[in-house]
């Protein structure tokens, strides 16, 4: 093979790395550029964080942005499957309320892939991305105990529709619908190699139904690496509020921050895999809760973190990205504006990044490879004696 073909040199120090960096094949959703962020289809997220979740949804699932006619049409289309069947609404109430809700999660996929599968991959794609708001509102209500989840509403909007089927008590409609407006769109999805995509699509390559594949990325994400790193973030704001106050300082943060270091102990929201800058679906955030939340404890200790934190992990040499994650922010803005139920942010999450993977599962199983798809997935694994 001619040298300029050679995308990747494998050598045995890539070896149990999680394969991180191989190739492995195409995303033709998103891309994450380790200076520019993420984009969907060429657009950067900076341009899209403020679009509808149709027409950004639209923009994933067709490779193009929607004219305002093809937008009314999908719009129509969603609305028509966004109802689950009563059978899957009871089997997600039937759940035991014990353990993390992302189990319930899971098994709630599971249970709608029982009673919602068509059995064509691009059906189900449209009839999950539908049906994901009231799946997970459904999850929600009956973790919590807030009740029966009510018929779907899709004429008010996608993520309003998915405000007016939770039954918190108190809930601020009006305040909560932008926020999970924001947070649904900058998640929907983050390239293909992101282990909740990449187990989905690895599921799918057996020719596991949709949602058997989407249970698997809800698996994937539900682990403090991935998608419940917004917990760990939070409860390290929640941390360093009650260590320093809600008057802290600059000096009294970068205190906490270097005492933190010099006991070994962890200072979350910084770092990422791929970006060697601040996330900027994070940057898109900090700017939100600026505007809108400035006076909050918890979005004050949040800024304080963003400006001193990475002046202080940039000290360490081996440290190549020292910016905030999406991570570091997206908790504290959840609480800020009144949903102040932290073990339902990986929901929220799982809600929105499925929508990204199903669309992903689409193109590797019905037009990847001149429509063959993509086979099974079958590493090499070298034997190694444990002697």
């Amino acid at each position: 093979m001619a040298k300029e073909n050679i995308l990747f040199e494998m050598t045995r120090e890539n070896l149990e790395t999680g394969l991180r960096g191989v190739p492995v094949g195409y995303c033709v959703t998103s891309s994450v550029d380790p200076h520019k962020g993420l984009a969907y289809v060429g657009r950067p997220i900076s341009e899209i964080y403020s679009w509808d979740p149709l027409q950004a949804i639209y923009l994933l699932y067709f490779g193009e942005e929607g004219s305002k006619e093809q937008l009314s049409k999908f719009q129509q289309e969603i609305a028509k499957r966004s109802q689950c069947k009563d059978e899957t609404l009871h089997g997600i109430e039937s759940l035991p309320r014990a353990g993390h809700p992302m189990d319930l999660f899971a098994a709630a996929i599971l249970i709608a892939g029982i009673y919602e599968l068509n059995g064509n991959y691009r059906e189900d794609c449209l009839n999950v991305i539908a049906k994901i708001p009231q799946i997970a509102a459904a999850v929600i209500n009956h973790h919590a105990g807030w009740g029966k989840t009510p018929p779907s509403n899709p004429g008010l909007g996608y993520m309003e529709n998915f405000t007016h089927l939770l039954q918190m008590p108190h809930i601020d409609r009006a305040k909560l619908a932008p926020i999970f407006k924001l947070f649904n769109v900058i998640h929907f999805d983050h390239n293909g190699g992101n282990l909740s995509a990449f187990v989905g699509k690895a599921v799918a390559s057996g020719l596991a139904h949709m949602y058997s594949s989407l249970a698997s990325s809800l698996a994937a994400l539900s682990g403090p690496r991935h998608g419940r790193a917004n917990q760990d973030c939070l409860e390290f704001v929640q941390e360093v509020l009650e260590a320093v106050g809600s008057d802290a300082t600059e000096d009294d943060i970068a205190r906490f921050i270097r005492e933190r270091l010099n006991n070994h102990k962890l200072v979350f929201g910084f770092g990422h895999a791929v970006l060697r800058v601040e996330d900027p679906r994070a940057t898109v955030c900090y700017e939100y809760a600026k505007k809108h939340f400035p006076d909050h404890p918890l979005i004050k200790i949040a800024l304080l973190l963003r400006s001193e934190g990475p002046k202080i992990l940039s000290e360490n040499p081996k440290i190549t990205n020292p910016f905030p994650n999406i991570d570091a922010i997206t908790g504290s803005l959840l609480m800020a504006a009144g949903f102040t139920y932290p073990d339902y942010y990986t929901v929220l999450f799982g809600l929105s990044r499925l929508v990204g993977i199903a669309i992903q599962i689409v193109y590797e199983r019905m037009e990847a490879r001149g429509g063959k798809g993509v086979p099974i997935m079958r590493p090499l694994y070298l034997y190694k004696s444990r002697r």
